[in-house]
């Protein structure tokens, strides 16, 4: 029998409306799809005072820019490289424009999507390639935008939070300059039976065997899950690496990744601010007139005004 989770109204409604775009058909064409169409239906108008443009990169994947209309600062523009979620399987550009719209607007800073390769067509590491790719062109300065690399961070939602700490271990290992600090929202970073496996196995948007048909299409290789910049809960060590905000959601089969990564990085000595996202499901951050979800929307936006001032 399956669980029930003690959701608020407005919570139930946002998963009622979600799972309505469900799609049989379990083709990647087919799901990408109704992602597309679910992610369209959950857009809002864009904020006012934005300049947007995207950028088709030889050998590396498109990308979109938001900042805000004007003059940058005099030492460049606070940047977010933002990668989205979608189970390495789903999602792009426009499956999270209006999230990286609203950084920008929010946070007066400039926001760079990456539409990285996804799996099951090209499976780890493509996709964390293709986002290491477009750091080291945006920390290089070649991406047509001033930025301050002081002031320069990755966030990432779900899959996009596995490449963004990902990201962080692949720069520690090689010696390469750090962001000032790494945003994992509701992020896969192992594959560990946890408890949260067990007590969310059948989650509303995403359950376990959900989550196992993403990391076998990501990971269809043997010894991949034993790879730290496929799992980072895999790394020998967490020390040397920048600060972290990380953000669970309650009924969540992925809840104790961010947990135990918050625990190994303060023992790395690492600092962490952590959301325990009560009442929230996987995926929520699309959410609007969701008291749960607001309050982690200004959480996390106040954490970002905080390390960008």
């Amino acid at each position: 029998m399956a669980r029930r989770y003690p959701m608020s109204d407005a919570m139930q409604a946002f998963v009622a409306r979600t799972q309505a775009f469900t799609e049989p058909d379990p083709s990647p064409a087919a799901q990408r799809a109704a992602y597309q169409r679910m992610a369209l239906a959950f857009t809002p108008s864009r904020p006012p005072g934005l300049r947007i443009s995207e950028l088709c990169l030889d050998r590396l994947p498109s990308v979109r820019l938001y900042r805000p209309v004007g003059s940058p600062p005099d030492a460049g523009w606070p940047t977010l490289l933002y990668l989205h979620g979608g189970g390495w399987i789903l999602g792009g550009l426009d499956s999270h424009d209006f999230i990286c719209a609203e950084l920008a607007a929010e946070l007066g800073a400039l926001v760079v999507a990456v539409d990285y390769r996804l799996a099951p067509e090209h499976p780890y590491p493509a996709a964390l390639h293709d986002c290491l790719a477009v750091w080291r062109r945006l920390y290089d300065n070649t991406l047509g935008e001033p930025v301050d690399r002081a002031r320069l961070l990755v966030i990432g939602d779900s899959a996009g939070g596995n490449l963004a700490a990902a990201l962080c271990l692949s720069l520690r290992d090689a010696g390469e300059p750090l962001p000032c600090g790494q945003v994992l929202i509701y992020p896969v970073l192992g594959d560990a039976d946890t408890s949260a496996r067990a007590l969310c196995a059948d989650a509303p948007l995403l359950s376990r065997a959900d989550l196992e048909a993403c990391l076998s299409a990501y990971l269809p290789h043997a010894g991949d899950r034993r790879d730290p910049l496929a799992l980072p809960l895999r790394a020998d060590h967490l020390r040397g690496l920048p600060r972290a905000f990380i953000a669970v959601a309650e009924f969540d089969p992925l809840r104790d990744d961010g947990a135990l990564y918050r625990d190994r990085l303060r023992e790395a000595g690492v600092a962490v601010d952590y959301f325990a996202g009560a009442g929230l499901v996987h995926g929520c951050l699309r959410g609007r007139d969701i008291p749960e979800v607001a309050e982690l929307r200004g959480v996390l936006l106040e954490t970002l005004r905080r390390w960008l001032c």
